[in-house]
């Protein structure tokens, strides 16, 4: 029974996968959401003509309690992630460059992007952003 539920599934896999793309749109999600503190002023950048950007970064707090379980009274340790964010919007640029400061606490919405860039070294570097607002 169990082989003949697997073959049903690989075939209906099958079946969905193609190789040409113009018959079926595949449809995915790319969403981030974050909540936590403001860990610089807002910058506005632009760079070679582009659209403006402002960008700013956001601080998560991971905790947890070392021991063998919740009643014991073990260390409590804390980790912090620091998380780039870009706004790209327009209306939405300018209310987080004017209204977003240093400690305040946001909720961000948005999509993860990677990315490469050259630091002033000439090493080719990786940044994961989150896109707000989209």
């Amino acid at each position: 029974m169990l082989r003949t539920a697997s073959a049903q599934v690989f075939r209906q896999l099958v079946r969905h996968v193609t190789t040409d793309s113009s018959l079926v749109l595949e449809r995915s999600i790319n969403r981030v959401q974050i909540l936590g503190r403001v860990g610089q002023d807002p910058l506005m950048r632009q760079v070679d003509g582009r659209n403006p950007v402002t960008i700013f970064s956001v601080a998560t707090n991971e905790m947890w309690r070392s021991g063998e379980g919740e009643a014991t009274q073990g260390d409590v340790s804390q980790k912090t992630t620091w998380h780039r964010i870009s706004v790209f919007k327009p209306g939405l640029r300018d209310i987080a460059y004017q209204y977003v400061k240093k400690g305040s606490r946001v909720l961000v919405e948005g999509k993860l992007d990677y990315g490469e860039y050259v630091d002033k070294n000439n090493v080719r570097r990786q940044a994961t952003t989150i896109i707000a607002g989209i």
